[in-house]
């Protein structure tokens, strides 16, 4: 679904437009698995950033794992988002919306809804107050099948079949990907390069493991895990800038 939403102002309108329950949103830019970088910490990798004709922000993840859709995440993608947003010199007054929107595969939040709304708030006494800072954090149950939009909206996220699905601006880049020829040959391509970055990920995090051990050198360590010496050095430079 994330290849399918790649260049598909379309189909993210629509899954805006559903899980917020407004009609008034226009994408101006979209962009999938986009590195969003914390020079003091962990970075991440964002499955869907959108930006509305508001400059309203959108991370759309879309989670398989129910550890991938966890509290703490939602607050690491959430911060990197403001983060991103907020440039040099920009008043934090000024900075515009943001919406962390995780889709899981389950219901994570357990309470058989379809989607669950996370704000904060302030408690005066016995009443808590909306805080409205503009952040906004949102769980989608993908397990819902209500008929409503969002039910039909989550029929086609599991759907294998393009003609079964309820939204063309969906459908129509998942038949590509599934029933065209150059669809097919460009999503095995897809799947081949993410197959080698997985591969490729288990490598550096072992590589890290070897170099905080300090027990081989790095020559060493780049044959062992096949990865290049110019890697292994950048590995071991990272380690020591977070140690």
């Amino acid at each position: 679904m994330t290849v399918c939403l790649t260049d598909n102002f379309e189909g993210v309108e629509l899954i805006l437009r559903i899980v917020l329950g407004r009609n008034d949103i226009t994408i101006k830019s979209v962009r999938t698995q986009e590195p969003m970088k914390n020079l003091q910490g962990r970075s991440a990798v964002l499955d869907v950033h959108a930006v509305d004709s508001s400059d309203k922000e959108f991370d759309v993840e879309i989670q398989r794992k129910d550890a991938g859709a966890g509290a703490k995440r939602a607050r690491h993608n959430s911060s990197l988002l403001d983060a991103y947003i907020l440039k040099p010199g920009d008043d934090t007054e000024d900075i515009p919306d943001s919406y962390v929107i995780f889709i899981t595969e389950n219901d994570v939040m357990k309470g058989d809804q379809p989607i669950y709304p996370v704000e904060r708030y302030v408690t005066i006494g016995e009443n808590k107050v909306l805080f409205d800072d503009g952040s906004h954090i949102i769980y989608v149950n993908g397990k819902y099948r209500g008929n409503n939009e969002i039910g039909k909206l989550m029929h086609d996220f599991s759907c294998t079949d393009p003609d079964d699905m309820n939204y063309e601006a969906l459908a129509k880049k998942a038949r590509y990907y599934k029933q065209d020829a150059k669809g097919v040959a460009a999503m095995c391509k897809i799947m081949e390069d993410m197959r080698n970055e997985a591969v490729q990920n288990k490598a550096k995090k072992t590589a890290l493991h070897l170099i905080k051990s300090g027990k081989i050198s790095l020559e060493e360590i780049a044959e062992a895990t096949e990865l290049s010496l110019d890697i292994v050095k950048e590995l071991e430079s990272q380690s020591m800038q977070l140690t």
